[in-house]
């Protein structure tokens, strides 16, 4: 065994309750894969104390960012693709602790795209990129194109990874080169927002109608797990009680905006229930199958 990997063993590996311990070296000096340090160490440890999230090191003249996560926490990061380069750090990593081989499954699930990673990653992907149409869409009313400009660069960002989550692939640093190849028609919207002749209000609003029939052709397959839990039981569902589910505990979701959408489109049903007894008139609304209620 190196000095290297002595090192990380020796102040890392006898944490308790470990469970794996990967190291990340930058092999870029220009790309931020690890947030601009020269080494990652990612430990996934049990349960991690507070304020021991994230530390900075330097050993031998390289800067060493050490990162804590729960297994809970490290795949809630891969659904959401925050931090942004989570995938790569797993998949290019060297393993130096791996208990009950955790990591070596969880690559060998990135790599067969599991069905639930697969429609997790898609809801959330989906999730932000109606939120971004939606305030790209107000942000032009509103006459604030320049913000309308980024929402809905993001809301392209986001269709390419559906996409390439469609596609089996994990979206890269490289988005753009990879939607070349996979999908010429989206690069191609790409190219007329930022690189056109036309006004800026223009370009906005041709990729906001591409988008507006994007959102539609693709809600129902999308969003097949949100659709397929709500019509797991015949009561309907507060949002609470879908977030805590543990299919959807840990992703960020734009849930509100999301139930909406459906309603709109017949995949669900808004019904209204009332409240407390003393809150005369009041109804809260809950949400069910479209079939059977």
């Amino acid at each position: 065994m190196g000095n290297k990997e002595s090192f990380y063993l020796d102040r890392l590996g006898k944490e308790e309750g470990i469970i794996s311990l990967l190291l990340v070296a930058n092999p870029f000096s220009y790309q931020p894969l690890i947030d601009g340090m020269d080494r990652l160490a990612l430990i996934v440890k049990k349960s991690i104390g507070t304020g021991k999230d994230s530390e900075h090191w330097m050993w031998n003249d390289h800067r060493i960012l050490v990162r804590r996560a729960t297994p809970e926490l490290l795949e809630s990061w891969i659904v959401s693709g925050n931090p942004r380069n989570v995938i790569y750090w797993l998949v290019q990593g060297e393993v130096l602790i791996d208990q009950d081989n955790y990591i070596t499954g969880l690559r060998s699930r990135l790599m067969e795209w599991s069905p639930l990673l697969r429609e997790q990653k898609l809801l959330s992907e989906f999730s932000r990129f109606v939120r971004s149409y939606l305030q790209a869409k107000q942000d032009l009313k509103d006459g604030r194109e320049l913000d309308a400009y980024s929402n809905i660069l993001a809301s392209l960002h986001f269709w390419a990874h559906i996409v390439l989550v469609e596609e089996g692939m994990h979206p890269e640093l490289t988005v753009w080169e990879q939607m070349r190849r996979v999908n010429p028609g989206i690069y191609k919207l790409f190219e007329e927002l930022t690189t056109s002749r036309e006004t800026l209000e223009q370009r906005i609003q041709l990729v906001l109608l591409a988008c507006e029939f994007s959102i539609l052709n693709k809600m129902e397959s999308s969003c097949a797990l949100l659709i397929r839990l709500i019509e797991s039981r015949d009561e309907p569902w507060t949002p609470p009680e879908l977030q805590q589910h543990p299919d959807l505990a840990g992703l960020s979701l734009e849930l509100s905006v999301l139930l909406q959408k459906l309603v709109s489109r017949g995949c669900i049903l808004e019904v209204a229930k009332s409240a407390q007894p003393s809150m005369h008139g009041l109804l809260e609304l809950k949400y069910a199958a479209a079939k059977g209620y």
